[in-house]
């Protein structure tokens, strides 16, 4: 009760700012006068939405993971497809953007609820004429339970055949099995929901979500909805309480919000006569508390209903967040575009309230009429051409009505002005003005104009971007990392992907590709087509500064500028391209081959040249041999000469 939206005054701006979107009377209001009510609030808030969602939506590709070494890149690419996957197809990530969007700039913060829910998927199964090895295969398999079984003889079994009874095929038993079957399978995605600001609570010292020593949703559960939730619990409404002090502190700002069209659903506690259908206030309570007494803080998780808890765990981290437009420093709840310009809506309606009133009065104007010489119900009866019966000529004489002055017209102007310089609307970036094609009126000072107007809501954007947008994604892909331990296989870009968190790095940095910066759709598609022009010329006169990836991204780039978001149906990226001829790999192991045979060759060669030299070697020395046997010879024929002609 002493958090921060629980009935307090933050929670009576919030109404009051819901009452003036809705253009809702200020009770002030003259019985007789005019009751005229501006739309500036709403008008405000609802141009500038078209805005950010083209920011956010526009493209595929919302959120980018950057990878921490060049092993990660492969990972973070496909982190990012996959965390955009589950934003986008698994939950409905367009209706949670908008409506996150529209708290923020109307309830000073938008909240949404990012969990891992884990269900059971449960699919009847009816199957007819099993055998008896079909029937134990079938109902052995894991998550299979049996919900009804017949058995009954088949045709044609046990009958006498050559005197021999035959079972059934193969020698088996001649019992057929019908049976009904429940496939019971556990699993688990990420779901994301919006929360009304009304149904948050914080702690009142609380400067964000992750740090408050106290954070609650307070949400509205049937009787049979809390018995499914906690099955363990014996619940009743004996048990639990009929929160009669939240719908108090509710009323007011839940009733501004179904006010306008009176479809509020209250309907609490002794209003329901079924007891499974009666609600009750289920307030999941997320709090820093010493609860086992070691002197040290938790964070747990505490689910009450009245009095009577139902869950108490502890939990890592908190699972909501929080973008606010304006943000205030040191503080959680910042300030919204409604609070910016709620107090021009009321002047500009009093303005136009006495206007109205005026020109009512130059139309039906009032008369000073002499007593007793007219006749009232011919005067107060106005109609084209009617009779005012009279006594005297001069019982009737009209009052004089002030004539409509400029000024009040010029203050009008003058608040829309204020009104464009406080939310960053101006009528050029409403449409296109009368005043934009004048020839004095040159296309870059109407996109300065343009630019300086929209400088409010690029900075919006941008704080929506790198708080709220950035930590959702983040904690996406830190419940993925804790939960999924299955492989999933999807659909990313145009491929069947098998998808692993488990595997990824536990640590990521966040980057939201938003389109701020860079000016409107047709001034980037001029620059791309620039840029296109200009690196086709330098491929074409042999300036190596492009290359085929570098025309890609600036063609992809292009392609979704004009409002594409399927690239691929008209460019193929040429990294996607397999290689018409061997790929580097392959050029390399060719390479590598013909310098092996080269080798081999080269050692062939050399034996070659060893062993012929050998063969040489061994003729000379033969030769020599020869040469050496002749010369003993000559010198024995000397020898015996020289003794015979001694004799």
């Amino acid at each position: 009760t002493d958090a921060l939206g629980y009935g307090d005054t933050i929670s009576r701006q919030r109404e009051q700012a819901m009452e003036y979107y809705y253009g809702q009377p200020f009770g002030n209001e003259v019985e007789g006068r005019s009751q005229y009510v501006d739309s500036t609030v709403s008008d405000t808030i609802e141009w500038i939405k078209p805005s950010l969602m083209r920011v956010f939506a526009s493209g595929d590709e919302m959120v980018k993971f950057s990878p921490h070494g060049p092993e990660d890149v492969k990972m973070a690419e496909q982190a990012s497809d996959y965390v955009n996957y589950v934003f986008t197809k698994d939950n409905p990530g367009w209706e949670i953007m908008y409506s996150w969007f529209t708290d923020a700039l109307l309830s000073k913060n938008g909240i949404v609820k990012v969990w891992w829910d884990e269900y059971e998927e449960a699919q009847r199964e009816e199957y007819h004429g099993l055998e008896e090895m079909e029937m134990t295969a079938l109902i052995t398999q894991e998550g299979v339970e049996v919900i009804e079984h017949t058995e009954y003889q088949g045709e044609g079994y046990g009958q006498e055949m050559g005197g021999q009874e035959m079972g059934g095929q193969g020698g088996q038993s001649g019992m057929l099995h019908d049976v009904v079957i429940k496939r019971s399978a556990y699993n688990g995605k990420i779901k994301i929901e919006n929360v009304p600001p009304s149904e948050f609570l914080i702690s009142r010292e609380a400067k964000n979500i992750q740090d408050a020593r106290f954070v609650c949703h307070r949400v509205q559960k049937t009787l049979s909805e809390l018995r499914e939730m906690y099955p363990d619990e014996d619940i009743g409404p004996e048990e639990l309480g009929a929160g009669e002090d939240d719908e108090f502190s509710l009323f007011g700002e839940r009733e501004s919000r179904f006010g306008f069209d009176e479809s509020s659903n209250f309907n609490l506690g002794e209003a329901q006569t079924e007891e499974a259908l009666r609600q009750y206030w289920l307030h999941e309570s997320f709090l820093q508390t010493d609860f086992d007494g070691d002197g040290i803080t938790e964070l747990r998780k505490v689910c009450t209903v009245g009095d009577y808890v139902l869950q108490n765990d502890e939990i890592d981290s908190i699972p909501f967040v929080s973008i606010t437009p304006i943000k205030i420093p040191h503080k959680f709840f910042g300030m919204s575009v409604a609070d910016l310009v709620m107090d021009l809506q009321l002047m500009k309606s009093t303005l136009m309230r006495n206007l109205m009133d005026n020109m009512y009065n130059q139309n039906f104007g009032r008369y000073a009429v002499l007593e007793g010489q007219a006749n009232l119900d011919d005067l107060l009866t106005q109609r084209p051409g009617g009779v005012v019966r009279v006594k005297s000529p001069n019982a009737i004489m009209p009052l004089t009505t002030p004539p409509l002055e400029p000024y009040s017209f010029q203050m009008l102007e003058y608040l829309d002005g204020v009104r464009e310089s406080r939310a960053g609307v101006s009528k050029m970036s409403q449409g296109l003005n009368d005043n934009a094609l004048t020839s004095h009126t040159t296309a870059t000072a109407v996109n300065a104009v343009m630019g300086a107007a929209q400088s409010r809501v690029e900075l919006i954007a941008r704080n929506f971007a790198e708080t709220g947008v950035k930590d959702l994604m983040i904690t996406i892909y830190e419940l993925l990392l804790k939960n999924q331990d299955k492989e999933r296989v999807v659909m990313l870009r145009n491929e069947w992907i098998p998808v692993r968190p488990d595997a990824w790095n536990d640590k990521a940095d966040c980057t939201v590709s938003v389109a701020l910066g860079q000016g409107n759709k047709d001034q980037q598609m001029m620059h791309l087509s620039q840029m296109l022009q200009f690196a086709s010329q330098s491929m074409a006169g042999g300036l190596r500064i492009v290359n085929e990836q570098n025309m890609y991204n600036l063609g992809a780039s292009l392609v979704r500028a004009m409002g594409f978001q399927n690239v691929s149906d008209f460019l193929t990226d040429p990294s996607q391209i397999p290689p018409s001829g061997p790929s580097p790999e392959q050029q390399a192991q060719q390479m590598e081959s013909q310098i092996k045979q080269k080798e081999l060759e080269i050692k062939a060669a050399e034996v070659q040249i060893k062993a012929q030299k050998v063969q040489q070697d061994a003729q000379e020395a033969q030769v020599d041999a020869q040469l050496k046997m002749a010369e003993l010879q000559l010198e024995r024929e000397q020898k015996r000469a020289v003794a015979i002609g001694a004799t």
